[in-house]
């Protein structure tokens, strides 16, 4: 744990994440910390005595009515409570639960990343170490859990995790993981569900935060670039028509995008730097609609041909 503290402290140091995302680097083992069996601390104090003692007694009275004598009941009743503790003691006993969280994490995060495959991976897993020395960490079934100050240069952060027993007491765990950048930045998710499957639901999180396309940001275009704005008070947002929609655009130095680059930015989709159309009407311009559903003749229609109570839209510059 020294260790891994020392590294943060080393990772402080360096260059901070932008305010666009940038590819952020990472080391490639996931520290995580035991916390509180939920389950347990759920089972010693989510009843109290005498709802402990209400069902230590129908359990008692249903062995009676099978033929237990009363000692031999209260007997069998104590070893079943113990075997349980015993079998819930062992299940979470010893090493193994950060490894199998890791893994399913980096695997859910790449099976997202080949299925979508934007044009940049802005999360990847970088190991900085002799390949020599990886391969004789495995030989030797060790999790890298030291990292030397010579290599840490080419990270951008690293990622480490509590996971609990869930007060479920089915099985499930609780999960949060937390994403430090060098200057101290913390990015925080949760899930909770089976060892096995936990993970996919937060390398999902992960994905969406750092691989969709954040405002302000700047995309090439043709020779030059566009400015992704946003819009007044979010990224996207709406207005009542066109022109008040020109007005918000106006207030913030920037302008409305052209039919050209609402089209272009959808085309790069919103894991790639763009705004994906999808099946709304988007303000223009003196008055136009990109309809993009509505593609005969032409997707850029007058407002009075649409007639719609909101327009989406966002400013560029």
């Amino acid at each position: 744990m020294r260790r891994f503290v020392a590294l943060l402290l080393l990772l402080l140091m360096g260059p901070a994440f932008g305010h666009e995302v940038q590819q952020i680097l990472l080391w490639p083992t996931i520290p995580f910390i035991r916390g509180q069996d939920l389950c347990q601390y759920q089972d010693a104090y989510g009843r109290n005595k005498s709802e402990m003692a209400r069902g230590l007694t129908q359990s008692m009275i249903g062995l009676l009515r099978e033929g237990a004598s009363s000692g031999s009941a209260f007997a069998m009743v104590l070893a079943m409570d113990d075997l349980t503790n015993k079998n819930r003691a062992l299940a979470s006993a010893g090493m193994g639960m950060d490894a199998v969280l890791e893994g399913s994490f980096k695997a859910s995060l790449d099976a997202i990343y080949r299925d979508v495959n934007p044009a940049q991976h802005k999360v990847a897993f970088f190991n900085p170490l002799p390949l020599i020395q990886v391969v004789r960490e495995l030989h030797e079934q060790k999790r890298q859990g030291y990292l030397d100050q010579r290599y840490i240069a080419g990270l951008s952060g690293v990622v480490w995790g509590i996971y609990s027993f869930s007060p479920s007491c089915r099985g499930d765990v609780t999960v949060t993981l937390h994403i430090e950048s060098k200057e101290g930045v913390t990015y925080n998710f949760q899930g909770q569900g089976a060892p096995d499957s936990v993970m996919q639901g937060m390398a999902g999180q992960v994905f969406e935060f750092f691989q969709k396309t954040h405002f302000p940001s700047k995309v090439k275009y043709g020779d030059g670039f566009i400015e992704l704005l946003g819009a007044p008070g979010s990224p996207i947002s709406h207005a009542t028509s066109p022109q008040n929609a020109e007005k918000s655009c106006e207030r913030m130095s920037g302008r409305l995008p052209t039919a050209e680059e609402y089209i272009f930015l959808s085309s790069l989709g919103d894991w790639s730097g763009g705004v994906t159309l999808r099946h709304d009407f988007w303000a223009m311009d003196h008055g136009m609609v990109m309809a993009p559903d509505l593609p005969n003749p032409s997707p850029v229609r007058k407002e009075e041909e649409i007639r719609v109570s909101e327009y989406h839209f966002y400013c560029v510059r």
